[in-house]
């Protein structure tokens, strides 16, 4: 059995009695950095056999894993922080056990994008999570407008080094929009931002953020309304002009905001 344990994301006093229970009593347990891992399982004296597992050696080793848990062995999946999977290596282990018939059990426990929505004051019905913030600039800037364009709370991953650019662009992109910033969640030093982009990031230029952010982003009817109704020619040049884009990227993306074929937006913009 392979048991998908979520462990602290800060405070190591958050996390259940089951999931000790269950971390003693396995035959080994799968982690993304062993030295990180040992901090948590030294301090609950914890003394089971680790293997790392990550995004760079995850495929090659589950052929080996899934023969262990076939064999009988029972294993924990634990990310460095939180709920493993979510934005976390893990995925392609359990499908891969799911495919062998192997049983997947959760033990729930700390999330740091569901403990940040719950304090943010935004809505939480619906939500979205789309892990973290692409670093390419171009890639960014259409991330960014897919999340303001979305019609609930958008909850992103930021690192403290990028996170001032990324609401420069939200500001660039849609100036009146509130979002929020959890820092350090569960932690000592523990900080939530609430207010529109350009506000947080000149308190984030006069204090330099340190630590894990998780980036929540406000729904906005007006904005949504005003871009999912508008004609594709229009909705197009303002992609260009907003986004940077080429045509081609432009028709492309607004092909995924109006639900329309790409090639009919073809034919609106360049009509026979």
């Amino acid at each position: 059995m392979l048991y998908v344990v979520s462990t602290p994301i800060g405070n190591l006093k958050d996390i259940s009695l089951r999931a000790l229970e269950i971390l003693k009593s396995v035959d080994f347990i799968l982690c993304e950095d062993t030295r990180v891992s040992k901090t948590l399982l030294n301090h609950y004296e914890i003394d089971r056999p680790l293997k790392s597992i990550h995004k760079f050696n995850e495929q090659r080793e589950i052929a080996f894993l899934v023969d262990e848990l076939l064999k009988g062995k029972n294993a924990a999946l634990i990310s460095d922080a939180g709920t493993p999977l979510v934005s976390d290596p893990g995925e392609l282990l359990v499908s891969a056990c799911i495919e062998n018939n192997i049983q997947v059990t959760p033990i729930p426990g700390a999330s740091a994008l569901i403990a940040a929505l719950s304090c943010s004051g935004l809505p939480v019905i619906p939500f979205q999570f789309l892990g973290f913030v692409p670093k390419k600039l171009q890639e960014r800037r259409v991330f960014l407008f897919q999340a303001l364009i979305y019609a609930g709370t958008s909850i992103t991953y930021e690192s403290p080094e990028r996170i001032v650019e990324t609401l420069e662009k939200i500001d660039e992109i849609d100036s009146d929009r509130i979002v929020v910033i959890g820092r350090e969640i569960t932690k000592k030093f523990e900080t939530f931002y609430r207010d529109r982009a350009s506000v947080i990031r000149q308190q984030l230029l006069d204090t330099p953020p340190r630590g894990e952010i998780v980036l929540l982003i406000s729904p906005s009817d007006k904005f949504h309304n005003a871009l999912t109704n508008v004609d594709s020619k229009n909705l197009v040049e303002y992609l260009e002009d907003k986004l940077s884009l080429d045509r081609k990227e432009a028709i492309r993306l607004a092909a995924d905001l109006s639900l329309k074929d790409r090639r009919a937006i073809y034919k609106e913009l360049i009509p026979d």
